[in-house]
C-alpha cells in the first residue's frame, strides 16, 4: 500500500475537523449523545473520503451511520460551504471498529482489577 502525502493528510484533518460539528448537528446529538470523527482516509485524486466514526450515549450506532449515509447530500453540501477544496469529496460513513476494541479492552482491565481486589 502506497504511503499517505502530506497533502492527503492535511485534507483528511480538514475533513475531520470539518465534519465533526456538522455530524452532531445532523443527528441532533448536542445533548443525547456524541459523536466523533476519530478519523478520514482520501486517496491521492482527494474525491471520495472514508469517514469513520464511533459513537457514545447511543443505543444503536449502526442506525445513525444508515441515517448519516441517506444524507450525505445534505452533509457534502454544508461540508462545501465549509471548507474550499477543488473537489468536494464523496463520502462514505463507517464505523470505527477500533472503538469497540478500545471498550473491549477497558471491560477486561476492569474485570482484572477486581479478580486483583478479591484476591487481597
Amino acid at each position: 500500500m502506497k504511503e499517505e502525502s502530506l497533502r492527503q493528510r492535511r485534507v483528511s484533518r480538514l475533513l475531520r475537523d470539518a465534519l465533526g460539528p456538522i455530524l452532531a448537528e445532523e443527528l441532533g446529538l448536542e445533548s443525547s449523545g456524541l459523536v466523533s470523527v476519530t478519523r478520514v482516509e482520501v486517496p491521492a485524486d482527494l474525491r471520495l473520503a472514508r469517514v469513520y466514526l464511533s459513537f457514545f450515549g447511543l443505543p444503536d450506532p449502526s442506525s445513525a451511520v444508515a441515517f448519516l449515509e441517506s444524507r450525505t447530500g445534505m452533509i457534502r453540501r454544508r461540508l462545501a460551504s465549509t471548507v474550499e477544496l477543488k473537489y468536494n469529496p464523496q463520502l462514505f460513513f463507517r464505523l470505527d471498529p477500533s472503538a469497540a476494541d478500545v471498550e473491549r479492552i477497558d471491560r477486561l482491565l476492569d474485570a482484572s482489577r477486581k479478580n486483583d481486589r478479591n484476591r487481597d
